[in-house]
């Protein structure tokens, strides 16, 4: 099987970096603003290192002094790889919002107005929109919705939010990677029982003993469930591609351990696939 090559390029604002990076989270390897002089040496050695044989690349107009170079470089890419190239534009209004949006400057300096510099890119690049695979209008998309469209273009589909469940214990510091923290310190504590000190939350007499004796346990697992039920579904729409949910208790050994066990098992069921990590049991 050719190696897939997905060449990025159109108008400046029109979302290409957006583009190239939903490319590196499918798994390409990625470089941008590549002159095109250097395009096929850095294919060759890319492929022949065993680096990749799935690259993004990005051109557009900042290489304009080469851009005469392109169109004889996809004929010959197309000898040898699997090319795709994907021409990005939006409409001149929506371009002229962004660029006040974001105060950069068009890489195109020798305009009197930016809706000239705009025009006169549409105009040097008319030629490798002519010879693009797919053509994308981005101006009703936000950046999630374009880098989800580019994703399930080239990546066989939308490349799933990692959600991780981790224990810790507080008193070694929460973690500093969890975007949501629960305290579970409020629960019967077997630290204080001596057959049970010895043990972990991983350890079924220690789970019967914090989520089986207490109904406001089973309670607070019931409710952290349907919570993170009606979450999820919201953070991978909005596009963020991890989710870790940390649960603490004193030191991390017994109870925050054993809750995130079940809570776990009760995801599963959900269709869910968390990864579990328990920081602080040795």
């Amino acid at each position: 099987m050719k190696p897939l090559v997905v060449i990025i390029t159109g108008l400046s604002g029109s979302g290409k970096t957006v583009a190239l990076r939903a490319l590196e989270d499918s798994g390409f390897f990625c470089v941008d603003n590549l002159p095109p002089s250097l395009v096929e040496a850095f294919i060759q050695t890319a492929v022949k290192g065993k680096r990749a044989h799935r690259l993004g690349i990005g051109i557009d107009v900042r290489e304009r002094e080469f851009l005469g170079d392109v169109l004889p470089l996809f004929q010959r890419l197309r000898e040898c790889y699997s090319l795709q190239v994907l021409y990005l534009e939006a409409d001149t209004d929506t371009l002229i919002r962004r660029y006040k949006e974001t105060r950069r400057p068009h890489p195109l300096r020798d305009c009197q107005s930016l809706r000239e510099c705009i025009q006169k890119e549409q105009a040097l690049l008319q030629p490798l929109k002519e010879a693009a695979d797919k053509v994308l209008q981005s101006s009703t998309l936000s950046p999630h919705q374009l880098r989800d469209t580019v994703a399930r273009l080239y990546g066989g589909a939308t490349q799933g939010m990692t959600l991780t469940l981790m224990s810790f214990g507080f008193k070694f510091g929460p973690p500093q990677e969890a975007d949501l923290v629960f305290d579970v310190r409020f629960l019967e504590n077997p630290h204080f029982v001596p057959h049970l000190r010895p043990l972990s939350g991983l350890d079924a007499p220690v789970a019967q003993f914090v989520l089986g004796r207490d109904p406001k346990a089973r309670e607070f697992l019931q409710r952290l469930k349907d919570f993170l039920g009606f979450l999820i579904p919201l953070y991978r729409q909005e596009g963020k591609s991890t989710l870790t949910v940390a649960l603490g208790c004193t030191g991390g050994r017994h109870r925050s351990p054993a809750v995130v066990e079940a809570l776990a098992k009760e995801l599963r069921a959900q269709g869910h696939a968390p990864e579990v990590l328990h920081r602080d049991i040795s």
